[in-house]
């Protein structure tokens, strides 16, 4: 069995900000042994895009112009400064789709070894209600997944 870990996908939501630190920390236990690069991913939801579209007053956006948008994302280029800065090969994904498909789908396009994804604790209702895209990662994808659970200062 090939345990090599070449490509990682460090999938970064909307309320990752305060978790900057502990998702370069994860990223960089398993790319730097591996000399691993890592695929920054944010996947916007329909309803996300639109509203970020609007307030960057770049209502004519579509999927196309998502590079625009990366490049604004003040978590992703803090991750990418961070990661870069300890000699992390790095570089950007983003789409437009339903979250966790989204990320399920970039890992398989990307060919990923690893993902990394991060997330709040729900209670039994709330999973039974709202779902939870990281369970949808977790069970969906085709690579292993490494969970950055939320602390309680996060």
């Amino acid at each position: 069995m090939d345990i090599s870990v070449n490509t990682i996908i460090l999938a970064v939501g909307p309320d990752d900000q305060d978790r900057v630190e502990r998702l370069a920390s994860v990223a960089l236990q398993l790319a730097h042994p591996n000399d691993a690069r890592v695929i920054l991913t944010h996947v916007f939801g329909s309803e996300e895009f639109e509203r970020l579209t609007d307030e960057l007053n770049f209502s004519n956006a579509t999927a196309e112009d998502i590079d625009n948008l990366l490049a604004r994302h003040d978590t992703l280029n803090r991750l990418e400064t961070m990661l870069a800065g300890e000699g992390v090969s790095c570089s950007r994904k983003g789409i437009v789709e339903n979250i966790s498909e989204g990320i399920i789908s970039v890992a398989e396009e990307m060919d990923a070894d690893r993902v990394i994804i991060s997330g709040r604790a729900h209670s039994p209702v709330g999973k039974a209600v709202f779902g939870s895209t990281a369970q949808s990662v977790l069970i969906g994808a085709s690579c292993p997944v490494t969970y950055v659970r939320s602390t309680a200062s996060d």
